[in-house]
């Protein structure tokens, strides 16, 4: 499976937006783009598909930037990806329903909805919470490596 740069960017921005979760704040794309090093015009793109899909929410003025519209527990990777990567949550097309009905049908029953059952449960069960927590792990792991 392989996820745009879009999705990954939107991945990245919305665990960047959690970690600033508690200072209750709004950040700003221009913050966000210079701390991830992503373009300041894509992530307005992005942002446009997170808030279309109420995960986050736009603050105006001098003030202003983006927050996350939910707690970091209640917004999965699957959240965040079934707003930007639209074609990635299609469901699959019939192969051949008018040569082999019965193809179609036992791809569709064994490989597609399994396939798209598998990929739902995986990130619906990540959260942005849960990223947090991996990153600090991260971080943990490598100030205790000791170098010779």
């Amino acid at each position: 499976m392989k996820i745009s740069a879009k999705g990954r960017y939107g991945l990245a921005a919305m665990t960047y937006l959690a970690q600033h979760y508690a200072a209750a704040t709004p950040v700003t794309i221009i913050s966000i783009s210079e701390n991830l090093g992503i373009s300041k015009i894509y992530l307005e793109q992005v942002f446009a598909l997170l808030k279309r899909a109420g995960l986050v929410n736009s603050i105006k003025g001098s003030q202003g930037g983006y927050q996350l519209a939910e707690n970091p527990r209640a917004i999965t990777a699957y959240d965040i990806l079934s707003a930007i990567e639209l074609s990635l949550m299609e469901k699959a097309a019939p192969s051949s329903p008018d040569k082999m009905p019965e193809l179609d049908r036992a791809l569709v029953s064994r490989v597609f909805e399994p396939l798209d059952r598998a990929i739902h449960e995986a990130l619906a069960s990540v959260t942005l919470d849960m990223i947090l927590t991996a990153i600090a792990e991260e971080k943990s792991a490598e100030s205790l490596m000791y170098f010779i």
